[in-house]
Order: C-alpha cells, then structure tokens, then sequence
C-alpha cells in the first residue's frame, strides 16, 4: 500500500474525513475529549488560519490518513490528530503522514516538532520514537486531560 498512497494537503472537500478518522480511534480508546471536538469541528479556524496543515493519505478515492501541523509558536509546531483507518495500518501510512508534518515544520523554519499523546498507544509511541522524538515532562498547560506522553523532536540534531 505505501508506494499506492499520495500524501495531500488540506482540501476542503476532505474536512469530514479529518474528522472522521480521529473521531474513530479516540473514540476507540475512549480518548475523545471536548478540545478534540472543538477542533475537529473547526480545523479551518484552528489549524490551517494561523497558518498549520493538513495532511491526507489517500489510497485511490479513499482517505486512508490524515495529520495535522498546528503551529504553538514561531518556532514550535505540534503533530496533532494522527489517524490511520484499520486497513492501512502497519503499512508506512502513518510514517509518511508524520513525516510530512516533519517537512512543514522545517519549511516553516521552526526548531522543534512536539506532540502530546497518551500511553495506551503504543504503537503511535513506536513510530514517533522511531522517527526521533524523545520523551519530555508533560507542560502543565496542556488541554489534554488523558495526555500522559509528550515529545519533543529536536529538528536541528535530526535529520533533514
């Protein structure tokens, strides 16, 4: 499936596949909470209009992933909402996804990529892990209450 998979930028035509998507496996890991739905309802206002992302993975007419890029600061971007739908799981979608998030963030000229997630996602862990991120002390202002796990990808010691 990777080399079938095109990674795209936001369309408006895939908003409800952004949604849909994350909506799945929060809602799987009973993760879901009510910031998730805010921004999953605005993701033109809170994402993509203070200058982030979107990214799809599609698979022909299917929208198999999706990955936000939300800028904290000038310097500072998250990867947020990495879904992967069951099928394409295990298959370098999410990789690719996150990797794209990676590649705004330098274009973009910020020093460091971080995410919140939690610990149950072990697999997600595995990926960022294997990609660079390192573990750090979860912010106190995170609006996350079932984050547990926050990294921290450095992108000056990284590769490009």
């Amino acid at each position: 499936m990777h080399a079938d998979v095109e990674i795209a930028a936001w369309r408006p035509e895939l908003r409800d596949d952004f949604a849909r998507l994350n909506r799945a496996w929060l809602e799987h890991y009973e993760l879901l909470e009510d910031v998730d739905r805010v921004v999953l309802q605005r993701p033109e206002a809170l994402i993509l209009a203070p200058g982030g992302q979107i990214y799809f993975a599609l698979a022909g007419q299917d929208v198999v992933g999706t990955c936000a890029a939300i800028p904290v600061s000038a310097t500072v971007i998250e990867l947020a909402k990495l879904a992967v739908s069951p099928t394409a799981q295990n298959r370098g979608v999410g990789r690719r996804l996150c990797e794209a998030v990676i590649a705004f963030a330098r274009r973009s000229g910020a020093s460091r990529v971080v995410l919140t997630s939690n610990h149950r996602l072990t697999a997600a862990l595995r990926l960022y892990r294997a990609l660079g991120f390192c573990d750090a002390p979860l912010p106190d202002d995170t609006p996350y209450t079932t984050a547990d796990v926050y990294m921290i990808l450095d992108l000056a010691s990284s590769l490009p």
